[in-house]
């Protein structure tokens, strides 16, 4: 089978199209034939070992663990292993691959109990695979700042590939909702159901000004002093991404010394997120933002872009024809 794969680390051009191995299911594994995957901030830094860190995952001097990116799909069913009851050949199915990726190619093997669910009916292959990580991690931490209905939410980095999805989830639970993003992503977020959006061109998130229940920073670019001082007393200060351990440190002296939290972390792939997602998307509440499509050929030119930081939600990578 086709496959995108690197051998060193280093910038997009590292990343070349091989033909590999077909793999066979295992028992209790699903074969998914991949119509659709996703270019994503975790594929370009593992791809590139940034933070260094990611050299300890994934091997110091050169990939040894993963070697095909890829973190989320959508595809068909196309075999089964042994003892598999939740799926069937042919099932249409969108999920995510977990730390294992491999989800650039056309073939790849998933565990039935793992995060994988039917696609939803009313999206494409393409859209699909742009659901689960951005999706459930949105839902994920919006669920840890206690979200509730008539709660003031900001959500910063609202035109990004979490920040999107997590506008419209904040909307779904009745929430007055404030996006931020750049002047050229405003129209977006509001269409995205955003009751209000800060342009951070032209306004600061500043110690002054309206409180919030919530600020869900989706890209860890948010000031954090200024974040903490505009939450409500027992407000949630969420952050999904940790570039440097000082705003760890910042987070634990806040909780410590206020009611006010701070919450960072990892989220937990399920099937219980995506089918729960999956009903919202099926009934119009949800939706999929693409900034661009690119053959799986093209793998290269989509890290390139997606490296740049100003991607509008998601771009997806077209495995095959759907």
């Amino acid at each position: 089978m086709k496959a995108i794969v690197y051998e060193k680390y280093g910038p997009p051009d590292v990343l070349q199209l091989r033909e590999v191995a077909k793999p066979v299911p295992k028992d209790n594994e699903i074969l998914i034939k991949v119509y659709a995957a996703t270019a994503a901030a975790g594929d370009w830094r593992i791809r590139k070992a940034d933070p260094f860190l990611a050299r300890l995952f994934n091997g110091l001097w050169k990939p040894k663990r993963v070697n095909i990116l890829g973190f989320e799909l959508a595809g068909v069913v196309e075999s089964t292993g042994k003892g598999v009851t939740r799926f069937k050949p042919g099932d249409a199915v969108y999920g995510a691959c977990g730390f294992e990726f491999g989800a650039y190619a056309e073939y790849k093997c998933l565990p039935e109990n793992g995060a994988i669910a039917l696609k939803p009916a009313n999206m494409t292959f393409e859209e699909a695979a742009a659901v689960p990580v951005g999706a459930y991690t949105a839902l994920q931490f919006l669920r840890k700042g206690n979200i509730q209905s008539s709660k003031r939410v900001l959500v910063y980095g609202a035109s990004g590939s979490v920040g999107t999805y997590a506008v419209q989830l904040a909307k779904h639970f009745d929430t007055e909702v404030t996006g931020v993003c750049s002047t050229s992503n405003v129209e977006l977020v509001t269409s995205l159901g955003a009751d209000r959006v800060i342009d951070y061109t032209k306004e600061k998130v500043t110690d002054h000004g309206p409180t919030y229940d919530i600020i869900f920073d989706t890209v860890g670019k948010s000031p954090f002093r200024a974040c903490v001082k505009r939450l409500t007393p027992h407000g949630f200060y969420l952050r999904a991404v940790h570039m440097s351990p000082l705003p760890i440190f910042l987070g634990l002296w806040t909780n410590f010394t206020s009611k006010k939290k701070v919450i960072g972390g990892t989220t937990k792939e399920n099937a219980k997120d995506l089918i729960y997602l999956k009903e919202l998307i099926e009934a119009g509440k949800l939706r999929s933002v693409i900034d661009r499509r690119y053959p799986l050929e093209q793998a290269a030119e989509a890290h390139r872009y997606v490296e740049q930081g100003h991607k509008k939600g998601n771009v997806v990578l077209t495995v095959r024809p759907g």
